[in-house]
């Protein structure tokens, strides 16, 4: 029905950047929030960021100043840019997406995952 495909991540050093995109296809009516989400090796998946159709925007706290979500409403995408990274980002990183696929059904979505790693 839908699909979210994530991509960007990758291998980058301390203290550098990386921007993650996600977008999402298939049967959309229309797309409510968005978001990523990420799992650490031996955690529980995490709340990274959400953002709503209207552009109101939540972060974890820990993540705040470093991290910023952003959308795309014409192409259905999501974007997580993340700036300063440290080892403990270390994660695969999941896209949500609340979509409608029809406008009396909502349900959740979920991307793949891709990896992120921090390390020198």
């Amino acid at each position: 029905q839908v699909q979210l495909v994530e991509s960007g991540g990758g291998l980058v050093q301390p203290g550098g950047s990386l921007r993650l995109s996600c977008a999402a296809s298939g049967i959309i009516f229309s797309i409510n929030a968005m978001g990523w989400y990420r799992q650490a090796p031996g955690k529980q998946r995490e709340l990274v960021a959400t953002i709503t159709g209207g552009r109101s925007t939540n972060y974890a706290d820990s993540l705040k100043g470093r991290f910023t979500i952003s959308r795309d409403n014409a192409k259905n995408t999501v974007y997580l840019q993340m700036n300063s990274l440290k080892p403990e980002d270390t994660a695969v990183y999941y896209c949500n997406a609340d979509v409608s696929t029809k406008p009396w059904l909502q349900r959740d979505f979920w991307g793949q995952g891709t990896q992120v790693t921090v390390s020198s």
